[in-house]
């Protein structure tokens, strides 16, 4: 049974990649008349009370992000001998500013992306078991980390992961009961990596 009632909810979106395969900065790609990352931001505050964004390059985005209760947030690097950080460290990183519950997950190249698929996960969250540590999509391989909910106390166990050297968002889920979230309609999850994906979206 899905529950009526709306969560607290916090939105963490991801914008740390390099785009080496696209080319050119994912972010910065136009929906409309509005970037990619602006789109899924503004997707994303439909259904949630605040949405925070972890990137490097806090000034690159600082002009295209000016919706309320939208945040950016600067990743910094674990250590010193790393030259880029990885999805599960600005997850990590984002975690910090929590202070819901739950929090949504997202990567910033999600075009199909739409606040009434949202909305209805969004329902399912209040009927999870508690010792549930994420509720996310299933794909064949292992499970959808960038499209999902997590909650916001998995921050510890993913700092003792990161402490023992795992970058692996699927390692660490591997030790933690995830739930699945089913999907009416799988394209929902299509992200873009290459020219010929931002043409297919």
């Amino acid at each position: 049974m899905i529950s009526k009632e709306k969560p607290s909810l916090t939105a963490i979106v991801l914008a740390g990649g390099q785009s080496s395969r696209m080319g050119q900065d994912k972010a910065l790609l136009t929906i409309g008349k509005q970037t990619l990352l602006s789109y899924v931001c503004n997707v994303a505050q439909e259904s949630v009370n605040w949405v925070y964004i972890v990137t490097p390059w806090t000034e690159k985005y600082q002009n295209i992000v000016e919706l309320p209760c939208c945040y950016l947030l600067r990743e910094t690097l674990v250590s010193s001998a790393e030259k880029s950080n990885c999805p599960l460290i600005g997850f990590y990183q984002g975690l910090e500013k929590v202070k819901t519950e739950w929090v949504l997950l997202l990567a910033c190249d999600l075009p199909r992306l739409n606040s009434t698929a949202i909305k209805k996960w969004c329902a399912y969250l209040t009927d999870l078991p508690q010792d549930a540590i994420a509720l996310l999509p299933r794909h064949p391989k292992g499970w959808e980390p960038l499209c999902g909910f997590y909650r916001s106390n998995c921050r510890s166990s993913i700092k003792e992961y990161l402490d023992r050297g795992g970058r692996s968002f699927q390692h660490w889920l591997k030790d933690h009961q995830v739930i699945e979230l089913e999907l009416d309609n799988r394209s929902i999850l299509f992200n873009c990596n290459t020219p010929e994906d931002w043409l297919n979206r």
